[in-house]
């Protein structure tokens, strides 16, 4: 089976002229769980962003390489920058709801791509919030404010509005980190029942969340590509000294 991404000898290089990724090359198989990890600014929240060209939005940075997405270069000059951004859905670290109900944050997309139908709107809602395990504690208040939602809640909602969409890829981009551990653990539980529908590529809270989650995983470290693997050999017998230090604590 294709990887639903590949990346090709991809490096990117911000204004300032730090190489923040360097030739890595990679392949994400569909509906699993793949997380990439590493100390801090080694990389890991740019790659996302190249994902789905969000890292166009930085003047003056360039790349090299390729990325592909179900066998299309993303970079080529017909892509849709838009559609692979609804295609390829980011959710931040920190939850931002839209002003609005909690009905409001999940329809608002769905009306910008031009779906009208009252019947479509209310089918996509109801499962999106019960795709990010939040249906039953808001079913009874989808007019409240979601800016009253808790800090967990607030997370799984911003889930669940990428999820309203219909995304082929979901970008996790440390979606736990101001969370307590209950919410952590649901924002988890959640992520083992979406992989059966999306492909998630996730950078953890931490390299203990790394190991819970992963199907698959890469280390990266000032911008290189360390070492990919399952799981099972990544976080229990890698290859290189490099990633033992890290996992182990002696570095980072």
């Amino acid at each position: 089976m294709s990887p639903k991404i590949s990346l090709a000898n991809l490096s990117f290089t911000y204004p300032d002229g730090v190489a923040a990724l360097k030739n890595i090359t990679l392949d994400i198989p569909a509906n699993e769980i793949f997380v990439i990890f590493g100390p801090s600014r080694s990389g890991k929240s740019t790659l996302l962003r190249v994902l789905n060209r969000l890292s166009d939005l930085v003047e003056g940075a360039q790349h090299q390489g390729a990325v592909t997405f179900n066998n299309q270069n993303i970079f080529e000059r017909d892509v849709n920058v838009t559609d692979l951004r609804r295609r390829i859905s980011m959710v931040f670290a920190i939850p931002t709801p839209l002003p609005g109900s909690i009905r409001d944050n999940l329809t608002y997309g769905l009306r910008m791509a031009g779906i009208r139908d009252v019947q479509t709107l209310e089918e996509r809602v109801m499962r999106s919030l019960k795709q990010a395990a939040l249906w039953d504690e808001v079913k009874d208040r989808l007019d409240a404010s979601a800016f009253a939602l808790s800090g967990g809640q607030k997370q799984r909602l911003c889930l669940a509005r990428s999820l309203a969409l219909e995304p082929d890829v979901i970008l996790l981009d440390n979606p736990t980190s101001g969370l307590d551990p209950l919410s952590t653990a649901m924002v988890e539980d959640s992520l083992y029942e979406l992989k059966r529908r999306y492909t998630i590529i996730m950078v953890p809270h931490s390299t203990q969340q790394a190991a819970r989650v992963a199907d698959n995983a890469a280390f990266l470290l000032d911008g290189e590509l360390v070492e990919v693997g399952k799981k099972s050999q990544l976080f229990m017998r890698p290859k290189n000294k490099r990633t033992e230090d890290y996992i182990t604590g002696r570095f980072g």
